[in-house]
């Protein structure tokens, strides 16, 4: 099963491709997802990475967490389970 990884404080330049290359180094990427604005179509500026091997995953979270990348030190982290929202 894969491991969903979070990056965050991302370039705004910063492509999936990118990722996609940043996080092969340490095992196969299932999947990258960079975060768009909804009203300006414009990245937010974090993604969620996809890893098959929980080994790599943790490899790649331990090595790239506030690592310089794209001239921003990266957020890396074990993505967190999305709590419902709740409507008002």
């Amino acid at each position: 099963m894969a491991k969903t990884i979070y990056v965050g404080n991302l370039n705004y330049q910063t492509t999936e491709e990118d990722l996609n290359e940043l996080f092969s180094q340490y095992g196969e990427v299932e999947s990258v997802k960079l975060i768009m604005d909804r009203e300006t179509n414009r990245p937010r500026g974090f993604a969620f990475v996809d890893m098959l091997d929980d080994d790599a995953a943790t490899a790649a979270v331990s090595m790239l967490n506030d690592k310089d990348f794209n001239g921003r030190n990266l957020r890396v982290n074990e993505a967190k389970e999305r709590s419902p929202r709740r409507d008002f």
